[in-house]
């Protein structure tokens, strides 16, 4: 038997415009609520992402995010 999806965990959310963005289509693809969407996206983390091409972006991103927050 599936386990029943309930969304038991809250929490506030920064993030920028072109991130809500892609969530939203994203979301909206995929037939599901943005909630559902990123409890998709972290439950199945490993499978959804590349390592190398995760570490490359994420050194990026950390590299201009001090500029991006001005």
């Amino acid at each position: 038997m599936p386990k029943r999806f309930r969304l038991t965990r809250r929490l506030p959310v920064a993030m920028t415009e072109d991130a809500y963005r892609r969530l939203k289509r994203f979301s909206t693809e995929a037939g599901l609520d943005e909630g559902e969407a990123l409890s998709f996206l972290f439950e199945h983390f490993d499978s959804v992402t590349h390592k190398e091409n995760l570490t490359a972006r994420l050194r990026l991103f950390n590299a201009e995010l001090e500029a991006r927050k001005r």
